[in-house]
């Protein structure tokens, strides 16, 4: 099934990233290229699982940038800050359901109508190792190409001025100013335009082929889908899953879809039970919803009495209704909670619905700070395991350092990633408090448990309010049934 997944980074130098943008290049095109920057070089020859790769240049880009290694050692030679950004990179999840020539041409348009038309080289690698998780790799160049073909400014300096107009000097005698972005790249709102732009050539692409799987990039809240959002598994847990083995995220996911119809369920089954009532407040002929023919119509309460009461006729259309239970539980409905007529009905109905969308609310809050606290312990984890990884690679001499992160990619990602984590998410607080986080998770758990009883609970008084819906239904015919039985009674007078 297609899945939505896309996710925009940057490869800057002098962050924690064992890869310069040349490493980046070669690694995920599986060459070997030598950083002219630092003198490294990264040989990834061996990688398996690179089933195509190519770089799509705008008009006026030098034609030797074809060329990866020229193209990204020129991106290396131009920046000289030690914090400069090198690269920018999109990985997205391609559909399984295209064939590789259409995975191919979907990236390719997808490139070049966002990125290569607006002037940025780009470096495309899709990866397929057979496990179900085909994806491209998109690196982006950062600053932009003069029609010359030589490398343009990415900012310049503003003096920032006082309310007379004149420059502000601060006390080391410079002026105040500030960086003025000349492209739009690094917009934040660029981000969206480009997770959407990717969702919509993908469902082009799946349309043209008939397949009806559609992805959208928005969050299940922003579509309006009353749905929890089920944890990513990962290559690692879907394999394991698919061999039978049961792994905690897909335990998890279970959890989730089982939860997920119980609000879905509890949902739909209120929508009809206010539904039904509207139908039948809206016949106001009182003839055609009494079937007693009194002055006034008859009470819920009455009209569930008669029906128990003829339910041992089987002559009688009454006699279809044998279970006397569920006479008693629609009686005993209506008097616990005082309801005569359908305005009462409706209005507990009413009622029922305003807790079904305040224990919803309360459930998808207590669902996501959950989720960020487990994942906030999971990076600290990760942080304290990995850490030493980390110094290591540091202290290990340059010419050296490209074997010892091949040797240990995996530990120095995880560690790389939690600890972007922890400082997005922490801030200036950088105290690591795993047994505060472990009690939080406690007791969010429990009371993400007590609003499922208490859903699961509304979902039992939901169907009791079904079994009046029922009974009624037996004690006043169909429509048709009530016509001729009207004009009956009418020759008989």
């Amino acid at each position: 099934m297609a899945i939505y997944h896309c996710t925009i980074n940057i490869f800057s130098r002098g962050a924690e990233s064992q890869l310069s943008a040349v490493g980046s290049a070669a690694y995920r095109s599986g060459e070997k290229i030598t950083n002219e920057y630092d003198g490294i070089t990264h040989d990834y020859t061996r990688k398996k699982g690179i089933v195509h790769t190519e770089i799509l240049l705008p008009p006026h880009a030098p034609p030797e940038f074809a060329d990866r290694s020229t193209l990204w050692n020129s991106v290396e030679k131009i920046e000289k800050a030690k914090n400069s950004q090198l690269a920018r990179e999109i990985e997205a999840a391609l559909p399984r359901e295209l064939d590789r020539e259409q995975q191919i041409r979907l990236v390719r348009e997808y490139v070049q109508d966002n990125f290569v038309s607006a002037g940025m080289c780009a470096d495309i690698a899709i990866h397929d190792k057979n496990n179900g998780n085909p994806h491209a790799h998109i690196m982006l160049t950062m600053r932009p190409l003069e029609q010359s073909g030589e490398w343009g400014a990415k900012s310049k300096k503003e003096y920032i001025l006082d309310k007379n107009g004149q420059r502000i000097k601060l006390k080391s005698g410079n002026y105040k100013v500030r960086k003025i972005d000349l492209m739009d790249w690094n917009d934040k709102g660029k981000a969206e335009v480009w997770r959407r732009a990717w969702a919509d050539v993908t469902n082009k692409y799946l349309a043209e082929q008939n397949i009806p799987q559609r992805i959208d990039h928005r969050s299940y809240e922003r579509q309006g889908i009353e749905q929890i959002p089920t944890v990513h598994m990962g290559v690692a847990a879907t394999q394991m899953e698919r061999k039978g083995i049961v792994t905690e995220k897909g335990e998890k996911n279970r959890q989730i879809r089982e939860q997920n119809r119980l609000l879905k369920e509890v949902k739909r089954r209120i929508a009809g039970l206010e539904k039904w009532v509207k139908e039948k407040s809206a016949e106001k002929d009182s003839q055609s919803i009494n079937p007693f023919h009194s002055p006034q119509p008859p009470t819920l309460l009455e009209l569930l009495n008669t029906a128990m009461q003829q339910a041992g006729q089987p002559d009688s259309r009454y006699g279809k209704i044998r279970d006397l239970k569920t006479f008693a539980k629609a009686v005993s409905f209506l008097q616990v909670n005082n309801i005569s007529t359908l305005s009462e009905l409706q209005e507990t109905l009413s009622k029922m619905k305003k807790r079904y969308w305040n224990t919803n609310s309360e459930i998808k809050q207590t669902e996501k700070l959950l989720h960020e606290r487990k994942e906030l312990i999971d990076q600290a984890e990760n942080y304290l395991q990995y850490r030493d990884y980390h110094k290591a690679y540091k202290q290990t001499k340059p010419k050296k350092q490209e074997d010892y992160a091949e040797r240990y990619r995996t530990e120095l990602a995880l560690y790389d990633r939690a600890e972007r984590y922890l400082k997005e998410h922490l801030g200036s607080d950088t105290k690591l408090r795993p047994k505060a986080w472990k009690a939080e998770v406690a007791d969010l758990t429990a009371q993400k448990d007590r609003l499922y009883r208490e859903m699961r609970k509304l979902k039992d008084e939901v169907a009791e309010a079904e079994t009046v819906k029922r009974c009624v239904e037996q004690a006043i015919p169909p429509t048709e049934q009530r016509k001729e039985r009207s004009k009956a009674h009418d020759m008989s007078l």
